[in-house]
């Protein structure tokens, strides 16, 4: 098989829209009207007609449209050792603009630890659908996307009462997974992350209640925990990452461009390549891009999964070669802003308009990038 490693020059982040076959399957489950394997039967059959589309609409990086969670993020956490699911009060309740989540959190209840996740067989499923041309990705969420989720658990008497304890356990953690999936075959992850999407808001220290001085800390510590994971990753492992604003129902949760976490991410972090949010105002220009280092790619997410209308290809044409003033043409590729459906609610737009962005896309890059 050729060696295909993420990014491609058109991509995805890497959700789809769950068809109406899956909601339903996963309503009927919810209710106690159909057992765990007949569920998976359901997301098996979806799955393989996703491949099936993805690989059509030509993308070289295949995933499961990430059909088999509820949530980005939580699933996963959750399928860590040392982590619960955890129903919110209401005074503990995530808002977006315009939008408040579901209340369903994590709860640090022991010592973490990743071994034998049940991603695994999620990703050695895929797997068998890659082929000369195609090659799957896992997404993950980030280390620091955990260490966002839970950082007022962290305190006396709870079962991690230092940071630097937690981010331990947590990069050791993530490492046991990289050991494992890598075995599985796999060579490119990509970590999800809203924890610098949320950083770089000029209204977070308000929200948090966090001072200036607090503020970087916590830049440094979400900069560490991802770097000591990343470095306990087996060598070959292709780890990019995506940095996320907030994505449900097509609302999102923070704005501001990416200039006050440059320093940090863009320059600093060991991930081989960065997916960008660039759909809208809420993202800034271009400038945080010379902070990437020589040699890493970009892929601009210039497309927005959360709105229908498509996007002008020849204004798309001028963004990238905005771009471009910044960092090489030759690393810049392109995506989404985010995937379809971060959880299982998806965003407001149908799957037409889903493979219409793709088609895009592909129709952009080989006119520009390829």
């Amino acid at each position: 098989m050729t060696k295909i490693l993420a990014p491609s020059k058109f991509d995805v982040v890497g959700s789809f829209l769950r068809p109406v076959e899956l909601k339903e399957a996963r309503e009927k489950f919810k209710k106690g009207e159909i057992s765990p394997q007949e569920l998976k039967e359901v997301e098996d059959r979806e799955i393989e007609k996703l491949v099936k589309k993805e690989k059509e609409a030509g993308l070289k990086i295949i995933s499961d449209g990430e059909f088999r969670r509820s949530w980005w993020h939580f699933d996963f956490f959750w399928g860590l050792h040392g982590i619960e699911k955890y129903t919110l009060s209401e005074d503990e309740l995530i808002h977006f603009h315009g939008e408040t989540l579901r209340p369903e959190g994590i709860k640090v209840v022991g010592k973490i630890s990743g071994k034998n996740h049940p991603f695994l067989e999620h990703y050695k499923f895929l797997k068998g659908f890659e082929d000369e041309n195609t090659v799957a990705k896992q997404t993950v969420p980030s280390p620091a996307q955990l260490l966002r989720g839970v950082y007022n658990q962290i305190k006396k008497g709870n079962p991690y009462e230092d940071v630097e304890e937690f981010i331990k356990d947590v990069s050791a953690a993530y490492g046991e997974f990289f050991k494992e999936i890598y075995d599985l075959g796999c060579r490119n992850l990509q970590l999800d992350d809203c924890a610098w999407g949320s950083v770089l808001d000029p209204s977070f220290a308000e929200r948090f209640h966090v001072d200036a001085k607090s503020i970087d800390e916590l830049k440094e510590e979400y900069l560490k925990i991802n770097n000591d994971a990343i470095d306990k990753a087996p060598e070959g492992l292709n780890i990019t990452t995506h940095i996320c604003r907030g994505n449900y129902k097509s609302h999102y949760a923070s704005e501001g461009s990416y200039d006050s976490v440059a320093d940090y991410v863009l320059a600093r972090e060991k991930v081989n390549a960065f997916y960008l949010e660039y759909d809208d105002e809420r993202s800034g220009d271009f400038k945080a891009l010379a902070k990437v280092p020589e040699g890493k790619k970009v892929v601009l997410g210039i497309v927005t999964s959360k709105r229908a209308e498509l996007e002008d290809k020849n204004k798309l044409i001028e963004r990238i070669k905005e771009a471009a003033k910044y960092i090489p043409l030759e690393n810049i590729c392109i995506s989404p802003q985010c995937g379809f459906a971060s959880t299982e609610e998806g965003n407001t737009v149908t799957e037409e308009d889903q493979w219409k962005k793709i088609a895009l896309l592909k129709e952009v890059a080989e006119e520009i990038l390829l």
